[in-house]
C-alpha cells in the first residue's frame, strides 16, 4: 500500500523507525509538538488542513501520528481519503503499546510525569508556536522581573502548581538512542523537581501495526471519506461520525 503519514514530530524516530521496517511506500509529513499548545481549536484547524493538502488518490490511507490528544482530533474530516488513527488518548499510551499497559501503570504509579526522547529533543517548553506564553516555561526571577514583587510570586506559584501533584518521572526508552544522553537529562530534570526516576521500555509494536496496515478495530479507528473522528467517553476513545 501506498500512505501518507501526518505525525507529530515527537514521535519522529519511533515513527521514521517503524517506516523503515514497514513493507508498504510511506510519504512522512511530520507537524510541530506546539500543535499542542493552541488549544484544541487551534491544534484541530493545522491538523485539517494538512490533511486536506494531502492529494486526492495518490494514498490509500492518511495515517495520523497521534492520539485524541486533548480533542484536538475531535472533529478531523476525512474528505477524499480515509484517515487512520489509534484509539489512544495521547501518545504516551501509544508508547507504551497499549492502553491498558497505559491505564496499568498509571494506576499502580500515580503522581508519575512522563518524558520520552521525542519530549526532550523536539523542545520541552511552549514557545514552538506561541511567541508569547503565559509564563509556562519562565522563572521566577523572570516573572518577578517582568510583572513586579507580588504578581510575579503570584503568578509563579499559580501556573507551576500542577507539578505538585508528581512525585516521579518516567522516561520511556525506546531503543532507538544513540546513548545515554536523553536518560540522563531526564534523571537530571527529575533530581531537579525532587521526583524519583524510572527508566521504562518502550512497546512500539502497536506503531508498527499502524504502519504495516494492520488496522484491527479494537486499536484503530478508520473514518472513510465523508466520516469524521469524534472523542467518545468510554473505553473505545474515539468514533466516528457522519462529517
Amino acid at each position: 500500500m501506498r500512505l501518507k503519514l501526518i505525525s507529530c514530530e515527537v514521535l519522529f524516530r519511533e515513527m521514521c523507525d517503524a517506516c523503515a521496517h514497514t513493507p508498504n511506500q510511506v510519504d512522512v509529513e511530520f507537524l510541530p509538538k506546539g500543535l499542542h499548545d493552541m488549544g484544541s481549536k487551534g491544534m484541530l484547524q493545522n491538523l485539517q488542513h494538512a490533511v486536506d493538502a494531502t492529494p486526492q488518490s495518490s494514498y490509500e490511507a492518511i495515517l495520523l501520528g497521534y492520539g485524541l490528544c486533548g480533542n484536538g482530533l475531535d472533529g478531523l474530516t476525512a474528505r477524499h481519503t480515509r484517515l487512520v488513527l489509534p484509539r489512544a488518548h495521547d501518545c504516551i499510551a501509544l508508547l507504551m503499546g497499549s492502553v491498558e499497559c497505559h491505564q496499568r501503570y498509571f494506576e499502580n504509579n500515580p503522581g508519575t510525569y512522563y518524558r520520552s526522547t521525542g519530549w526532550l529533543e523536539r523542545g520541552r517548553d511552549l514557545r514552538q508556536l506561541n511567541p508569547h506564553p503565559m509564563g509556562f516555561d519562565e522563572s521566577l526571577e523572570a516573572m518577578i522581573k517582568k510583572y513586579g514583587e507580588d504578581n510575579g510570586r503570584y503568578l509563579f506559584e499559580e501556573l507551576t502548581r500542577y507539578q505538585q501533584q508528581y512525585r516521579k518521572l518516567a522516561f520511556l526508552e525506546s531503543g532507538l538512542e544513540a546513548d545515554g544522553a536523553f536518560a540522563a537529562e531526564a534523571a537530571a530534570e527529575a533530581s531537579s523537581k525532587g521526583w524519583t526516576f524510572e527508566r521504562l521500555p518502550a512497546d512500539l509494536s502497536w506503531v508498527r501495526r499502524m504502519l504495516d496496515g494492520k488496522w484491527d478495530g479494537a486499536e484503530f479507528v478508520v473514518a472513510e471519506p465523508g466520516q469524521r473522528i469524534a472523542a467518545c467517553y468510554d473505553g473505545s476513545i474515539v468514533q466516528v461520525k457522519p462529517a
